[in-house]
Formats: structure tokens, C-alpha cells, sequence
């Protein structure tokens, strides 16, 4: 067998690169299909009203717990004020109408979880 030219080389090389893009377009586009079924999925199962409303009586439950020791162990208002701030502004996200006011929705949400935090924060550590 004769050896492969410069010429054959470059040719080979240029076959490799382009089965390499082939699949590279193969792969994106499975994951394209992929990734949309799923954001589609889970953008459905996430914006469902129920999981805000669980999340909501879940932290109402381990709030009213956390806080409730907070008082008796270190006898400090500020982080259950926090925390009960926290809590009425993520329920008034979840009664706020969905469609044109998410922005409000998210903002209320984003907001009362962070004074919420800061309240349980603030309890944890007995710094209040």
C-alpha cells in the first residue's frame, strides 16, 4: 500500500471534522427536543398553584415551630416579627392573580422568603 499523501491527509482530515460536526448536530439536536419536553414539563408542574400553596403551609408550620422555640429559649421579638413579615408578604404573593401580575407574584414571593431567612437567621443565632 502506497502512503497516503498530503493531499489525502488533509482530505481525511476535513472527513473527521465533518462527521464530528454531524454528530455534534445530532446530539444538539436530541438535546433540543429533550430540554423542551422538560422546561415544558416542569415549567407546568412548577407554576402549578398547588406547590406554592403547600410551600406556603409548610413554612407557616415550621415557622410557627422555629419561632415558637425562638420565644421561649431566647425570649427575642424581632426574629418572629421577621419571620411573620416574611410569611404574610409570601402569602399575599400566592393570592396575587396569576397572568399579568406575576412580576408582583415573584417579586412579593422573592422578598417575603429573604425576610423570612433573615427572621430565621436572626433566631438561630439569638442575635436579635
Amino acid at each position: 500500500m502506497a502512503e497516503p499523501t498530503t493531499s489525502t491527509n488533509g482530505a481525511r482530515r476535513l472527513d473527521r471534522w465533518a462527521m464530528w460536526l454531524s454528530a455534534a448536530c445530532v446530539v444538539h439536536c436530541l438535546a433540543t427536543t429533550v430540554m423542551v419536553a422538560l422546561l415544558s414539563t416542569a415549567g407546568g408542574l412548577l407554576g402549578n398553584p398547588l406547590i406554592h400553596e403547600v410551600g406556603l403551609v409548610l413554612a407557616i408550620l415550621l415557622g410557627a415551630l422555629a419561632f415558637g422555640k425562638g420565644i421561649v429559649d431566647h425570649g427575642r421579638p424581632l426574629p418572629l416579627l421577621l419571620g411573620g413579615t416574611g410569611l404574610a408578604m409570601m402569602a399575599a404573593a400566592v393570592m396575587v392573580p396569576h397572568g399579568a401580575h406575576h412580576l408582583t407574584e415573584s417579586a412579593l414571593t422573592i422578598l417575603g422568603v429573604v425576610v423570612l431567612a433573615t427572621g430565621h437567621a436572626l433566631n438561630r443565632h439569638r442575635h436579635a
